[in-house]
């Protein structure tokens, strides 16, 4: 069954800064190979998207910029994380541990606690000791 464009949209919206930001913590890395890695990895819908948020990461104080000279064309803007953004992706890779976890357990079955399995062991035991 393919998941719901909107669901994979809604996801994918959630999680792109923080793993832009640990693209970003790879490595310098220029805007257009970001945007290519994150289409790679199916977190970008669309490289309008991408500068904005870029922006917004900057004016956060979590990348910074340098423009470098390119051998084919005009200066690139290469983004590379501040403390702050390096902080920003432990904070982030942590919240989603957490959060995968717990998304874990929402999508399996349900399975007998301790305490009920407890509880039904000690049914069995009266039953054994109390036939019927």
């Amino acid at each position: 069954m393919q998941a719901d464009a909107r669901t994979q949209a809604n996801l994918r919206k959630g999680v792109l800064e923080g793993c832009a930001l640990a693209v970003i913590g790879h490595g310098d890395i220029y805007g257009r190979d970001l945007a290519k890695r994150l289409f790679e990895l199916g977190l970008l819908a669309s490289e309008g998207s991408l500068y904005p948020m870029l922006a917004r990461l900057r004016e956060a104080g979590l990348v910074e910029t340098q423009w470098r000279e390119s051998a084919v064309g005009p200066p690139r803007r290469y983004y590379r994380l501040t403390p702050a953004g390096t902080e920003a992706v432990g904070v982030f890779e942590a919240g989603w541990q957490a959060l995968a976890v717990s998304v874990g357990q929402a999508l399996a079955p349900p399975h007998t606690t301790t305490d009920e399995a407890s509880d039904e062991a000690l049914d069995d035991e009266r039953d054994e000791r109390n036939p019927r």
